[in-house]
């Protein structure tokens, strides 16, 4: 038995983000959110969660290239001259590294969005980072930290493997794994150790902001055994802040396309969100059955 979540980051960063997810968890494959609970669509898309429990939403912790819960003010290692979190990522995370207060600020501003989705009503079922910044070791120390606090039980690595995007597209070498995957390993390691759960594979670095029909169908056909997450970036159409090389309404095409949904038909695979698989009962004894739509 095969497990998978199928996830879309960005909820609340505009209506059409919003709208795209409300339609492809309804009509197609999609099982989970990742909330960003600063945006300016996040009323929206809480509103429209709580339209549909059988969506599993979790945090998307935004501290780089968004707004901050916290006012600027209490973060000025933290945020631009405009009020925005910073978007030099490499700078902020030698900043974070070695300056105190900057990791004070960093600890009440993931404080702050742990308490406002709490304050969403929302049930917790994951977390992850924008930019995948808790790839950061302070980062993903203090999210493990803080999150538990909040009720976190699982968690998104970012570790995918490049064996199965061969069999979809041939070789597929990425030169940035080679930089990040050390430091997912041992991300993974310590979040296993802190009793969260983490997916055995991640797929959606290498096709991010271009995850096509043939591509997602491809990747549910050659899943591997144990638990897969697939995330992918869905809206209706641009919004402001849409980043200019993504196709987000082909990815929200792919979430609907018959072709994707029969894939997941297999009576050999699990559908759910990240809470879904916090059972002890092993993939291999489950009955696999796609999710509900309420």
């Amino acid at each position: 038995m095969k497990g998978l979540i199928v996830t879309a980051d960005d909820f609340g960063a505009a209506c059409e983000v919003n709208e795209a997810i409300e339609t492809a968890h309804r009509d197609g494959i999609l099982t989970s959110a990742s909330l960003m609970v600063a945006a300016r669509a996040s009323a929206d898309a809480v509103a429209r969660a709580r339209r549909m429990p059988s969506l599993r939403v979790g945090l998307h912790v935004v501290l780089v290239e968004g707004r901050p819960v916290l006012p600027a003010s209490a973060l000025h290692h933290l945020t631009d001259g405009n009020g925005l979190l910073r978007s030099d990522m490499a700078a902020l995370g030698a900043l974070i590294a070695f300056n105190r207060q900057a990791r004070r600020e960093l600890a009440a501003e993931m404080t702050a969005q742990f308490e406002a989705f709490g304050a969403t009503g929302l049930t917790l079922d994951h977390c992850n980072a924008h930019k995948h910044f808790h790839l950061h070791p302070v980062v993903g120390a203090l999210l493990a930290a803080i999150g538990t606090r909040f009720g976190l039980r699982a968690v998104r690595v970012p570790l995918e493997p490049a064996r199965v995007l061969e069999k979809i597209e041939g070789h597929t070498l990425w030169r940035p794994i080679s930089l990040t995957n050390p430091l997912a390993l041992l991300l993974r390691r310590h979040y296993r150790a802190a009793g969260l759960l983490t997916p055995d594979h991640l797929f959606g670095l290498r096709w991010s902001g271009s995850m096509t029909q043939k591509r997602l169908a491809g990747l549910i056909r050659h899943l591997p055994s144990g638990l897969s997450e697939i995330y992918l970036h869905p809206a209706t159409g641009s919004f402001p802040g849409a980043a200019a090389n993504y196709h987000y309404r082909e990815e929200l095409d792919a979430l609907l396309a018959p072709e994707v949904v029969d894939a997941c038909r297999s009576p050999s695979l699990r559908l759910g969100g990240f809470s879904d698989f916090l059972s002890p009962v092993p993939l291999s004894v489950s009955s696999g059955a796609m999710t509900d739509r309420t």
